[in-house]
This record gives C-alpha cells, sequence and structure tokens, in this order.
C-alpha cells in the first residue's frame, strides 16, 4: 500500500502565573492503511489516536523535546507499545516533562526507520535546540523539521532565537540542499516548500532576521514555548 502523510492539529493548555494560554502543534503521522509512525506528539493522545485509528503505531519520534511536542508521546506510544525515538542532546528537555523515563532510541544523524513503502532518514539539526533533527522523507519528497524551520523562517522560543548562528548553518547546510519541491511539514503553523524559504536565506545571514520588526501579533492560539514563557538552558542536565 502507499504511504502518505496526515497532519493533527492539537491544542492544550498551559498556565502561566495562574493564567491559562491556549497552544497548537502539528502533529504528523506517516504510513499506510496497516501501519504508521508518528512525529511529536503534542498534547491530545485521544485526538492523535483516533487519527491512526486501528493502524498499528510501530513509533513515536520526537524532532525535539520542548515540553508541548512530547506531552502525548508516552501515551500514543504506549497503546502499541512503539518505540520512543530522540536525539540524545534533548534529553534534558524531555526530562521536564517526563522525569522519570528515557526516550527508547536515540536518534544518530543519517539514522533511517521504515513505515510502510517508505523511510524517514534523521537529519541532526541542532540549532533550535541542541538535539533537533529534521526528518527526511525521499519517497514522499517532505522533510519533518520541528521548529528549526517554519514557514515564516527559523524557529524561535519565547521570541528569541537560542543559537541563531547555529540554525542557520543547519538550514542552509542541510535543509536547503533538498529540492525546491520539497515540502516542509513543521512543528507549527502550515506547510511550505523549501524553494519558498531557499531565495531568504542570504536575508537571514544578513541580519533581517534580528532587526527592527514590527510587534509580533498575539492570537488566541500561540506557539506554546512563547506562551508558556520557556526560556531554555540548552546546557543544563
Amino acid at each position: 500500500m502507499t504511504a502518505r502523510i496526515e497532519r493533527v492539529v492539537t491544542e492544550g493548555v498551559v498556565d502561566v502565573d495562574g493564567v491559562e494560554h491556549k497552544v497548537e502543534n502539528n502533529t504528523w503521522i506517516v504510513g499506510d492503511d496497516e501501519e504508521v509512525i508518528v512525529i511529536d506528539a503534542g498534547h491530545d493522545a485521544e485526538k492523535i489516536l483516533d487519527k491512526v485509528g486501528d493502524r498499528e503505531v510501530l513509533a513515536v519520534i520526537c524532532t525535539h523535546g520542548l515540553p508541548d511536542h512530547v506531552g502525548a508521546a508516552i501515551e500514543v506510544a504506549a497503546r502499541d507499545e512503539a518505540v520512543i525515538a530522540m536525539h540524545p542532546k534533548d534529553k534534558p528537555l524531555w526530562r521536564r516533562t517526563w522525569p522519570d523515563t528515557w526516550p527508547d532510541i536515540e536518534l544518530e544523524d543519517e539514522g533511517v526507520f521504515a513505515v510502510a513503502d517508505v523511510e524517514l532518514e534523521v537529519m541532526a539539526t541542532p540549532g533550535f535546540t541542541h538535539g533537533g533533527i529534521s526528518l527526511f522523507c525521499e519517497e514522499l519528497d517532505a522533510v519533518f523539521t520541528g521548529k528549526t524551520l517554519l514557514a515564516d523562517g527559523p524557529g524561535k522560543v519565547n521570541g528569541e532565537y537560542p543559537a541563531l548562528a547555529d540554525q542557520l548553518s543547519t538550514i542552509g547546510g542541510r535543509l536547503f540542499t533538498l529540492s525546491h519541491s520539497t515540502r516542509v511539514l513543521p512543528a507549527h503553523g502550515e506547510e511550505t516548500v523549501i524553494g519558498e524559504l531557499e531565495p531568504k536565506f542570504d536575508s537571514w545571514l544578513s541580519g533581517g532576521l534580528t532587526g527592527a520588526a514590527e510587534p509580533e501579533q498575539e492570537g488566541p492560539l500561540t506557539d506554546g514555548t512563547r506562551a508558556a514563557g520557556i526560556r531554555l538552558n540548552l546546557d543544563g542536565d
């Protein structure tokens, strides 16, 4: 059977100084009518599993370890005794949500996961987090970029770039080597293609991302890390 990509948009609530904020995330499902891999299981395990249906979950892969992206990982994986996979450098972030557990598999650059009739290749894309990864599927001409790269550019944490030079190096050296037709499927917001973003890269390198900008518009659904006021200590344990 032919593999396909499906999106589930999940919403959750984070509490900031007694005030609740809604947050929204993409969970991606890759597979066919028999088996799937779930990417970034955030917030709502029931909604994700409803989309999966009676298909077998082989693995839950986390592109990074921030709380609003791993909150449903254990419950989604547990239904079919699937493995959870994450880069080891993001374990400290994982432990903020799940202090008594570890992912089952430590991701490595160029590692491969097979599902249905396609493969997902692990691309180490650090910068947003130390252990950030993307997953490239050549057969489906798609790359799952987590928060390394969104439709409007490199991902931020609480409105800031944790390590912009590293993030841009990753984007230019890895993601922008892919075909212009490759779909970019991020952890937040709508999808785009590499060809829409790559022409903006020189502007990003020359400071276009950190210059004066208009104030961001806050909607009812925001980036979870921003709403939660998360400030990462990427070297913490």
